[in-house]
């Protein structure tokens, strides 16, 4: 009776798992302060502009490359106080999924892994800057893609 659980042990073992992270890694970092030290002399009420973009690419087979990049710019009476950008990316193995699903993992799923990883980098950047703490609030990547979804159906129906 052993017989056939090894067998069944053996495909698992050759079937590749539908979802794996390969890597994740900062991609491109970039952090200006242009017009320090006097900015720090200013009362600290600044006009914050956060921008955020998500794509991706196959590498090759079932091997993905999948970036979040975040933007943020603050600026006090008109001058840049600090502006931030991270691109935060991964590199996820996936398998086995209908074109549909695929698009959502790529579009919503991936970038919810991968945006922690960019919100922290974000925040310490701004930290080291000398700024005070700033935490990007979370982003529901179900819903972006959900809208991204129905606006291509209004593009395709006129």
């Amino acid at each position: 009776m052993t017989e056939p659980q090894q067998n069944q042990n053996t495909e698992q073992a050759q079937t590749p798992p539908p979802f794996t992270i390969q890597r994740i890694y900062v991609k491109d970092v970039s952090f200006e302060t242009p017009n320090s030290p006097s900015i720090f002399r200013s009362e600290w009420r600044p006009e914050v502009d956060i921008r955020l973009f998500t794509d991706a690419s196959r590498l090759e087979g079932d091997l993905y490359e999948v970036f979040v990049r975040v933007t943020v710019t603050a600026e006090i009476n008109s001058k840049t106080a600090f502006l931030v950008e991270v691109k935060q990316a991964g590199i996820f193995g996936i398998s086995g999924l209908p074109e549909d699903r695929l698009k959502y993992m790529l579009g919503s799923f991936c970038p919810n892994i991968l945006f922690p990883y960019a919100r922290e980098t974000v925040s310490d950047l701004i930290s080291r800057g000398g700024f005070p703490q700033f935490l990007l609030a979370p982003v529901n990547f179900d819903a972006i893609y959900a809208k991204h979804l129905e606006d291509a159906k209004e593009q395709d129906f006129p």
